[in-house]
């Protein structure tokens, strides 16, 4: 139904969170009594008798009960529960329009995928720059690639590009790639959450101890002394 008939109203609505949040709830609550159509059942309360009512006059003593009655009603109640029907609410079925067409709803998707394949363009080439010492053009990327850090795909993207490079034994850089190479892993690690702990910085950490620089005869410096205060 969404589908069908809230495409227009969606859209509308973008914009405006006060809307948005409005029409969530409304949706809450018809998913809510979907799930719970029956209201819960009353209890019957009994009162209490008042103050000092033992106190009255011409009280009228409590009727003797007789088995055979009490019985009876009861037996009469447990027969009519057993022969009636379920209580289930009858499920009324309904056509609902197809609505307009899918790419309508996937045009946002689609332009969302578009620039997620731009920003791993930007972060490869940048990489590869670093590594060709064309450091002119890294630069220009470099802010654009910090930004592409935010999302996952391109903190994915990062690890497996460096990746990459140590398989080819480029793990031992100059002072200037050593530097673009530790603040693209800052980033990335910085930008990660509780979810990428097992996936993207366990992927960074062969790469940490593989990558260095010399900083002077048999004194070499790896990028984990640079990146270790990470949680």
């Amino acid at each position: 139904q969404l589908v069908a008939y809230e495409v227009k109203r969606m859209r509308a609505e973008e914009g405006n969170k006060q809307k948005v949040l409005r029409h969530i709830k409304e949706l809450a609550e018809k998913l809510y009594k979907n799930e719970n159509p029956y209201p819960a059942v009353t209890m019957h309360k009994v009162q209490k008798p008042t103050e000092g009512c033992h106190l009255r006059l011409h009280q009228k003593p409590f009727p003797r009960l007789d088995e055979g009655t009490v019985q009876w009603i009861i037996d009469q109640a447990t027969a009519k529960l057993q022969t009636a029907p379920p209580a289930v609410r009858a499920e009324k079925k309904c056509m609902v329009p197809s609505g307009p067409p899918m790419a309508a709803i996937m045009e946002r998707n689609g332009n969302a995928l578009a620039n997620s394949a731009r920003r791993l363009e930007v972060v490869r080439n940048c990489i590869t720059y670093v590594f060709e010492n064309k450091m002119l053009e890294a630069k220009k990327l470099f802010p654009a690639v910090l930004r592409a850090m935010k999302g996952r795909a391109a903190r994915h993207c990062l690890t497996q590009e460096l990746n990459l490079h140590v398989q080819q034994n480029r793990a031992v850089l100059d002072h200037q790639q050593f530097d673009f190479v530790i603040r693209m892993m800052n980033c990335c690690l910085q930008d990660c959450t509780a979810m990428d702990e097992h996936g993207i910085a366990a992927a960074l950490l062969p790469l940490v101890t593989a990558f260095c620089r010399k900083l002077g005869p048999g004194i070499t410096q790896f990028a984990y002394s640079c990146v270790q205060e990470h949680v």
